[in-house]
């Protein structure tokens, strides 16, 4: 007898819904920029150490107490400079994106803010700080999203909708988002190419699934290594996913990090693939939370 399993391993199996995408698009692709540079660890902010988290001084460890300056400059660059290269990106092709945004960075950069904020983007919640949640206690953790969400209340000007954790959430994360009431999904599963229902106490919660696929994390994980490289990369789940679309439409987030993708070199292959994707009128490039809304609209629970 197979043992009582607390995760879903069936999900839409070989008949998932179709998800009447607006304009009947055979695709929806939903662009994230991950906003963490200012919220990392540092000496400065009360931690031991520097992070060095997909720099390219990863796994440089210095003496406790001793701040790397090179990891340090590494985050400026994303928000000094890769934040903007992006953001003229999307603008030249006329395209909208989701911020995976932690609070604390975005306080510290109010120009990027007010960017934001013009071009019309949606803000998912990426934390208080970019701290690993799976290591925090219940009661720090509830604390976090507090502070998260009255931080973007003050810089965004509303409260955020969404929620994504730092590489993975804890066991009490899904919990205290349906406690706090004012998320309509979160993003902490990688379990699916639709949004999906789960219920949290009793009450309906949406999951719109992100990826750590086609994301640009690739780049520091040795996995790809040139523009053209990713582009031929993303580009190839794209064309998998459109020919799919044909009879079964699906989504497709693709995440990017301006400290990584922000670099000339590797932003030469988003520009490819904006222009690649820019030449289909049957596909939707979309906010996450259109997203959310459109499936809440169309496919309660």
């Amino acid at each position: 007898m197979a043992s009582k399993c607390p995760r879903d391993l069936i999900g839409y199996g070989a008949n998932p819904p179709d998800p009447q995408w607006p304009g009947k698009a055979r695709l929806a692709v939903n662009f994230v920029i991950n906003f963490e540079e200012g919220s990392e660890g540092s000496i400065f902010d009360g931690e031991d150490q520097t992070e060095t988290g997909l720099t390219e001084n990863d796994g440089v460890v210095f003496a406790p107490g001793a701040r790397n300056l090179g990891a340090e400059s590494m985050f400026e660059y994303g928000s000094r400079a890769g934040f903007w290269r992006l953001l003229r990106l999307f603008s030249a092709h006329n395209m909208p994106v989701t911020i995976f945004g932690c609070a604390l960075a975005l306080e510290r950069n109010p120009d990027a803010t007010e960017a934001i904020k013009e071009a019309g983007y949606d803000v998912c919640c990426h934390g208080w700080r970019w701290f690993k949640h799976y290591e925090l206690d219940e009661a720090t953790e509830r604390e976090h999203i507090q502070r998260a969400v009255a931080s973007l209340e003050r810089t965004i000007g509303e409260r955020p909708l969404g929620w994504y954790c730092r590489y993975a959430p804890s066991e009490n994360t899904r919990r205290l988002l349906v406690e706090e009431g004012g998320f309509i999904y979160d993003s902490d599963s990688y379990a699916d190419d639709l949004p999906f229902w789960t219920e949290v106490d009793s009450k309906p919660h949406l999951i719109v699934p992100y990826t750590l696929t086609n994301n640009d994390v690739l780049f520091m994980r040795g996995s790809i290594a040139t523009a053209d490289d990713y582009f031929q990369f993303i580009k190839d789940g794209f064309d998998m996913l459109y020919e799919e679309g044909g009879t079964a439409p699906k989504m497709m987030s693709v995440g990017l990090h301006m400290r990584i993708m922000g670099h000339p070199a590797r932003a030469a292959g988003l520009k490819r693939l904006l222009s690649y994707i820019a030449g289909f009128d049957d596909v939707w490039v979309c906010r996450r939370a259109d997203i959310a809304r459109h499936w809440i609209e169309r496919h309660p629970f």
